[in-house]
């Protein structure tokens, strides 16, 4: 095939044996959220440039470097959306959501950064991103770390590892990145390109450098603990004991700055180490200031966004029940019968059993060609329906995966056989 015609890079087709991962881990992800009263926003893939420039910070690599921006035929600049809470914030104050309300919503969808690809860093990547509005306690902080460790034992997921964080308040940061400008300043010489740039735009963000050559200068900074305000360090306080008393265990990490610079005081992650360099599955934090940023009401806000990509990548090296729950359970193969005979019986199974995975044979072929078949689509039966047993009103049923003799069923027996599939 020309290469014209193949994906882009970093953007990859989701084929039929895949989807199924993501499908159960989508359903999985719905039916918690909703147990927890959070509701579901969708949102607009392209947005005004700006609502990213102002939100994520004009001194991030997203915004610098990553950000598939283009003008339209009016000459406006838009945005293919890099983070989902931007466009939430947005979506609730342009709706009204936020004015004497508190919300808990969430969404899903693809978001595009123009990166170097790698594994689990694509440049469209999927998201399901969580937020919180109106409420300014550690509590709902706690919640959200709570429900994604459920959501860990949900999906059988264990080696995910929770750093917490707290980057204070907003004049105790201020007062730090002033620290952190004259510390790294000193040590200028040791710094990379990138991080001499952030040096004069945002020395906080150093702290997040990925260089391995920076980690004993970034070790020898100065701590934010002297710096932290009082209030902000009684709501990390209570945060860790709310997480101690609820059995989640996690490792303070002073260094978790977050790439993005709407955050303040929380910032968590979710790391694994059976990924390599793209370790973190899950993170997010505070950012109590970019609703009035945006123009609304001061209104506290938490969240978190979680990689499927990355998430699938660990349901796929453990195995999961999410392959048998998007196989057929049984395979419909026809000899000799007439095949509207066939199509029929398979609309009254369906009928019958609006759940079952039934998969009807098409197109002909003998008989042994089409059990072939049937054990490649990892049905567990093959149902064969044959002249005789047309004729006999019954079903015959093989088991395709070592589950006994093949028998003969009467079509009023076969749906009980059914139900207990």
């Amino acid at each position: 095939m020309s290469a014209s015609l193949q994906a882009i890079r970093g953007m990859n087709d989701v084929l039929p044996a895949e989807t199924p991962f993501w499908q159960w881990l989508e359903a999985e992800v719905r039916s918690l959220l909703a147990a927890y009263g959070y509701g579901e926003i969708r949102l607009p893939i392209v947005e005004p440039t700006a609502l990213f420039e102002r939100s994520i910070g004009g001194t991030t690599d997203i915004v610098e470097k990553e950000m598939y921006t283009f003008a339209d035929r009016n000459g406006d600049s838009l945005t293919l959306r890099p983070e989902g809470t931007a466009g939430c914030v947005r979506a609730g104050l342009q709706h009204g959501l936020f004015h004497n309300q508190t919300q808990r919503l969430w969404y899903l969808g693809p978001m595009f950064r123009h990166e170097r690809p790698q594994k689990g860093r694509y440049r469209q990547f999927h998201q399901i991103g969580v937020e919180a509005f109106g409420m300014e306690g550690p509590d709902i902080d706690a919640e959200l770390i709570l429900m994604t460790a459920r959501l860990w034992r949900r999906l059988g997921l264990e080696d995910l590892r929770l750093e917490i964080n707290s980057l204070g308040g907003t004049a105790a940061r201020s007062e730090y990145r002033n620290e952190l400008a004259s510390y790294f300043s000193a040590h200028e010489a040791c710094l990379d390109d990138d991080s001499r740039r952030r040096l004069l735009l945002n020395p906080l963000r150093i702290l997040d450098s990925k260089n391995p050559d920076l980690n004993e200068v970034i070790a020898g900074a100065p701590p934010f603990d002297a710096f932290m305000d009082t209030e902000s360090a009684d709501h990390f306080a209570a945060l860790k004991a709310m997480l101690e008393a609820n059995g989640v265990a996690c490792t303070v990490n002073p260094r978790l700055v977050r790439g993005l610079d709407y955050y303040g005081r929380t910032v968590f992650e979710w790391i694994t180490d059976q990924l390599g360099a793209q370790g973190t599955v899950c993170a997010g934090g505070r950012y109590d200031g970019l609703v009035e940023q945006f123009g609304g009401r001061a209104t506290p806000a938490v969240g978190f966004a979680m990689g499927i990509e990355r998430l699938i990548a660990l349901l796929q090296a453990r195995g999961s029940a999410a392959v048998a729950a998007g196989l057929p359970q049984v395979y419909l193969a026809t000899v000799g019968a007439d095949a509207a005979a066939a199509l029929g019986l398979a609309e009254q199974l369906r009928d019958a059993h609006p759940r079952l995975r039934i998969l009807t044979h098409c197109g002909g072929g003998s008989l042994k060609s089409q059990l072939k078949r049937a054990d490649r689509s990892g049905a567990g039966h093959a149902l064969i329906l044959g002249a005789e047993e047309l004729a006999a009103g019954t079903v015959a049923i093989k088991p395709l995966r070592g589950q006994g003799e093949q028998q003969t069923l009467p079509r009023g027996a076969l749906d009980a056989f059914l139900d207990a599939l």
